[in-house]
């Protein structure tokens, strides 16, 4: 049995403010999310908010990531000044968009790497095929930042095929797949997209999400997912985030964390401290 968890490096979280409502429309109300009950989400969510809820654990370092929509750039810039103040983020995710130009994105990108803390992307919306433009992903592999890949499984596998052209770019995949469903049939789509992507050695996969389409953190729940990720990925390739506060929708950062421990427990003390710290330091360089 595994000792206690000693040190958590958080790799997703997103600081926000609803009164925010040109960012952040989805909390204000002006748009819905596919994502189920949001009420415990729609909150102002801020390091002294986080570091409230999280007390209970070893929690050194947070990665803040992007869902500001059109004003990714601007919300870059305003936490990059958050984590000079306050320590928290320790590192940023920022953003491109869905929709337009190669160049305007690779411009987007470079407004952003202005921020130190600012260490890769994800799209905000959906993109063709589920990835960037290549150009886009070159840009990004040039500039040494990682691409958070964001889609759910009909689009894994795609996503693997367009990505093994881009072997020097680091790539992770958000929110363990992010499955839509518990079902037989999403289950069976996303084994196989999730083997497609873990067949690519610079791609690694962020443990997180569950809650949204489950609605609980019900570790049982959890199990088959984690594992059969830990499996395809490897200790090396994975490490676990809160997602929060968006899965504070369905319970608190207490029993999300007491589940990863719990699917954790007959790991090693080595191998635990890679998935709740080291890897996401690696990849973030934070």
């Amino acid at each position: 049995m595994a000792g206690p968890i000693t040190r958590i490096v958080d790799a997703h979280i997103h600081f926000w403010d609803p009164a925010r409502a040109d960012w952040y429309p989805y909390l204000a109300g002006a748009m819905t999310l596919d994502i189920g009950d949001i009420t415990g989400m729609i909150r102002p969510f801020h390091p002294a908010t986080y570091r409230t809820e999280s007390a209970a654990w070893p929690v050194d370092k947070v990665i803040h990531v992007s869902a500001a929509g059109g004003f990714i750039a601007d919300e870059t810039a305003e936490r990059e000044v958050m984590g000079a103040e306050t320590g928290d983020p320790a590192a940023i995710i920022g953003g491109i968009l869905s929709g337009v130009a190669p160049a305007e994105n690779i411009a987007l990108i470079d407004a952003q790497m202005a921020a130190s803390r600012f260490r890769g992307v994800r799209t905000m919306g959906a993109d063709p095929g589920g990835v960037p433009h290549p150009d886009v992903l070159r840009a990004l592999q040039e500039r040494d930042l990682v691409f958070d890949l964001m889609v759910h499984p009909d689009l894994l596998e795609p996503a693997a095929r367009t990505l093994a052209d881009h072997g020097d770019l680091t790539v992770v995949v958000e929110h363990t797949g992010w499955p839509r469903t518990n079902d037989p049939d999403e289950y069976a789509r996303w084994k196989t997209g999730m083997t497609a992507l873990a067949a690519l050695d610079h791609v690694q996969c962020k443990l997180s999400g569950l809650t949204m389409p489950f609605a609980t953190m019900d570790p049982e729940v959890f199990r088959p997912w984690i594992e059969f990720a830990l499996d395809r990925f490897g200790v090396g390739r994975c490490f676990f985030a809160s997602n929060f506060p968006v899965d504070s929708s369905h319970g608190t950062f207490d029993e999300l964390y007491s589940t990863f421990d719990t699917l954790t427990a007959d790991l090693s003390d080595a191998d635990r401290d890679r998935l709740f710290a080291t890897n996401a330091e690696r990849v973030y360089r934070c």
